[in-house]
């Protein structure tokens, strides 16, 4: 019988391919195996925009971005562990599911203005609204503020 936690048996990545590719690969995706779940995102259309509801629990606002660059609304989401000197001395680690590690998403928007595009992030969720009127192309790449 093989330990197991959580209802996971402790092997089950050593016969999986994804394990045999990341010992490879020093870039480990953001919270493993799980990172599929992350950035869950419900679009809906109104009568002016389209709103975007996605999922960024344990993210605070500072670790979330979101870019207008031709026409692509980019969401990107960066998580580092925080690591105690101390702790590490009193106790080891089992089993580590959560990594450092950088998950994006985009969309394609149109042609519309980054100051035209609202975001707000409020208990785990980034709402962001964007109009959907036709508004001439601008260059470069531009930062949207999160409320």
């Amino acid at each position: 019988m093989l330990p197991m936690v959580f209802s996971e048996n402790l092997f089950d990545d050593l016969f999986n391919d994804t394990l045999a590719r990341s010992m490879w690969n020093t870039n480990k995706e953001l919270y493993g195996k799980n990172a599929s779940r992350l950035m869950k995102t419900d679009v809906h259309e109104t009568e002016d925009s389209y709103e975007l509801a996605i999922d960024l629990p344990g993210f605070k606002k500072e670790e979330i971005n979101v870019d207008l660059k031709d026409g692509y609304l980019t969401i990107s989401a960066t998580k580092s562990l925080d690591k105690d000197e101390e702790d590490k001395k009193q106790r080891r680690v089992i089993r580590q599911e959560r990594y450092v590690g950088t998950s994006q998403r985009t969309f394609y928007v149109g042609d519309v203005k980054a100051e035209d595009v609202k975001c707000k992030y409020e208990a785990g969720v980034l709402m962001i609204e964007v109009p959907k009127k036709d508004v001439k192309k601008i260059e470069g790449p531009h930062t949207i503020a999160i409320e």
